[in-house]
């Protein structure tokens, strides 16, 4: 009767087809679109090359110190004045509408909120212009975050959580940008110069991946895309470097660390695949059953449930453009963290070796497939969905077939998939604050 409820309650665009609409701009970006007109809102997203892994070594942080200062104001242009932080954010409040930024490992995203009411929308797209074609990139205003980020940093190092995600991404990605660790060294290496170059080179219309959701039709979109992109078009689209791949473990690599905590931190992993893997539905479908999957998994039942040694473990894959890690954790007491441990590594090998049962995947699919529409059910979760599709040139009819794709994950299809990707005898672990 929940299900039942939730599919009469959510909008139609996640009980049906989802008509995305797909055309390349003249610049070369790509873009998205799916008209929603059941909420009067605009929820758009631009996609670049230009997450963390695009940082420089000694720059760690690049990316990210760019996507926070595309906030800090505006210049001033021939017939309009500079606007500080306050006033641009004042700016956005009076509209009702957000402009915000962020950097992943892969993308530099920007993301555009607006009510659709024509005479709002054409204000919210006309600030967003403004702060995409001249940022102010002020020198004072990355003084200041830098300081509190770099306080941030310092304050992290006290934390064993901390200590043992350092450690497992060194481990992990031997040295791939993936890997690479922002510290209070390289953000003091970064100047505004920098972050004004990184925002030139990377904010390239040309290898723009633009998605819109809302309650606006394609002619709209058009032009609110034309503008944006013409924002961007002085940058250029200066060719970038390819990016190595993450190379496999050659063995297996512990990192025992002491620390006085009450909690002990286990993980362990390795390089998993990247998000274009053909395998995709069957990982994801066997990693809900072994760690994804809350209370249900195979993790959970043999730490906590039979054994008491924590309040849960999990598993999971984070695929990118490159191998992202799969990692398994726990935090136990102290003393109990080598059993913990043990335990946690001979579930994955089982699984690895046998994949799930019969009952197990049935339950996974089952689950999986009566909460997909709860995936759907805000423009928030479709657009993100949509950008998705783009960023990782998934087929349009993506969300269309995934019920489908994950209902046809056969036990062989898990046992196969886990196998090729994983290696239980040479992956990392980490343990930190374990009593000898």
């Amino acid at each position: 009767m929940l299900v039942l409820l939730c599919a009469l309650l959510l909008p139609e665009a996640a009980r049906a087809a989802i008509p995305i609409q797909h055309w390349t701009h003249a610049s070369g970006a790509r873009v998205f679109l799916v008209p929603s007109p059941s909420i009067p809102m605009l929820d758009l997203q631009m996609d670049l090359d230009g997450g963390s892994r695009r940082d420089p070594a000694e720059r760690a942080g690049l990316a990210s110190a760019t996507a926070a200062m595309l906030s800090a104001g505006v210049a001033a242009t021939a017939t309009q004045p500079a606007l500080d932080e306050n006033a641009l954010s004042e700016a956005w409040v009076d509209l009702g509408a957000q402009l915000g930024a962020s950097a992943g490992l892969d993308r530099f995203s920007m993301s555009l909120r607006s009510l659709t009411d024509p005479v709002l929308l054409e204000q919210a797209v006309t600030l967003a212009v403004r702060q995409l074609a001249a940022p102010a990139w002020s020198d004072a205003v990355w003084q200041r975050d830098r300081l509190r980020w770099q306080a941030g940093l310092r304050e992290a190092d006290t934390r064993p959580a901390t200590l043992a995600a350092r450690r497992f991404a060194q481990a992990v990605y031997q040295g791939h940008p993936y890997g690479q660790e922002v510290t209070v060294a390289s953000l003091d290496a970064i100047s505004v110069d920098d972050i004004r170059a990184f925002y030139r080179r990377h904010a390239a219309a040309c290898r723009a991946q633009i998605s819109l959701v809302g309650d606006i039709d394609r002619a709209t979109a058009e032009r609110i895309v034309d503008r944006l992109l013409a924002a961007l078009a002085p940058n250029g689209c200066e060719p970038l470097p390819a990016v190595p791949e993450v190379q496999p473990l050659k063995q297996a690599v512990e990192s025992r660390l002491p620390f006085e905590a009450a909690q002990a931190q286990v993980l362990i992993g390795q390089p998993g695949h990247r998000r274009n893997d053909p395998d995709f539905f069957p990982l994801f479908v066997g990693n809900y059953i072994l760690g994804g999957g809350g209370f249900v998994s195979r993790l959970t039942t043999e730490v906590r449930e039979k054994r008491g040694l924590s309040y849960g473990a999990y598993s999971y894959f984070a695929p990118g453009l490159h191998a992202g890690a799969f990692q398994a954790g726990l935090t136990t007491r102290p003393d109990q963290a080598a059993q913990a441990e043990a335990i946690a590594r001979e579930v994955i090998r089982r699984f690895v070796a046998e994949g799930p049962s019969e009952d197990e995947l049935r339950a996974a699919r089952d689950y999986l497939v009566n909460g997909f529409a709860l995936r759907l059910d805000s423009n928030r979760k479709l657009l993100d969905n949509v950008a998705n599709i783009a960023w990782n040139g998934l087929p349009l009819d993506y969300l269309d077939r995934w019920t489908a794709r994950v209902e046809s994950v056969t036990a062989d299809d898990i046992r196969r998939a886990f196998a090729r990707v994983l290696q239980p005898d040479r992956m990392v672990t980490v343990v930190v604050g374990a009593k000898p």
